[in-house]
């Protein structure tokens, strides 16, 4: 008898071939939201059940050498125009369903163990720029803060007002930094300093620059994110 021959799929194969992937393109880029009110809170909770099935938390996405660096191909999206923020005076604060809320400065935060990677930062509108970026493991800051056993999700606030959500899996991913440099030198205002998040893990519009605030929570709200709330994939996962 012959063997019928199963097709193995990557994560991403899968999601193409389930169209979950190709949602945020439909729905136009950072443009304006299409199809909101249908796609957009129909499909999400099997987008955000399937993704997060497949996603490995543990697993490390490939990184690349540093001379494989693209220094001009980062394009600079603003939300709002870049916030003006007094480095000195800056403060982040990690608050929600936590043991430990926490205030901290730039001095405290770069007193952190420094991660430095090299990753390719992709952009739901079809670019992509291979980029450094420098900073500390967002789940060292989550472990200061000490989370309460029932979080599962993260909210980010920025100076800017732009805002977003993550799965707490995500967050606490090795390569997710909360990063303060870019290919080696100090971040600067129009890529998001002081505090920017960074990671291979999601699309660019969930890298929320200028971060001023990190709450743990363990339910979503009505309001997940900017773009999100107008119809986007919430997990946006690569």
């Amino acid at each position: 008898m012959d063997l019928i021959r199963v097709p193995q799929f990557n994560r991403r194969q899968f999601l193409q071939i389930s169209g979950l992937s190709s949602l945020s393109f439909l729905l136009g880029g950072c443009g304006g939201p299409l199809f909101e009110d249908i796609v957009g809170k129909v499909s999400e909770p099997l987008n955000q059940r399937v993704e997060t099935l497949l996603f490995q938390p543990q697993k490390l996405v490939p990184e690349f050498p540093p001379e494989a660096i693209e220094p001009n191909a980062l394009i600079i999206n603003s939300f709002r125009g870049n916030p003006v923020i007094d480095q000195k005076a800056f403060r982040l604060i990690i608050d929600g369903e936590v043991n430990h809320s926490l205030n901290l400065s730039m001095a405290d935060i770069q007193q952190l163990p420094l991660t430095s990677m090299v990753v390719r930062h992709v952009c739901v509108e079809g670019w992509a720029a291979i980029v450094q970026w420098g900073g500390v493991r967002l789940q060292e800051l989550v472990a200061l803060a000490q989370p309460k056993r029932e979080v599962k999700y993260v909210y980010f606030q920025s100076a800017d007002g732009y805002y977003g959500s993550w799965d707490l899996p995500s967050a606490l991913h090795p390569q997710t930094l909360m990063a303060y440099r870019k290919n080696g030198e100090p971040l600067s205002v129009e890529n998001g300093a002081p505090l920017r998040l960074a990671s291979p893990v999601k699309l660019g519009y969930k890298q929320s620059k200028w971060v001023t605030r990190i709450t743990l929570v363990s339910q979503l709200g009505r309001v997940k994110g900017y773009w999100e709330d107008q119809g986007y994939e919430w997990f946006a996962g690569l």
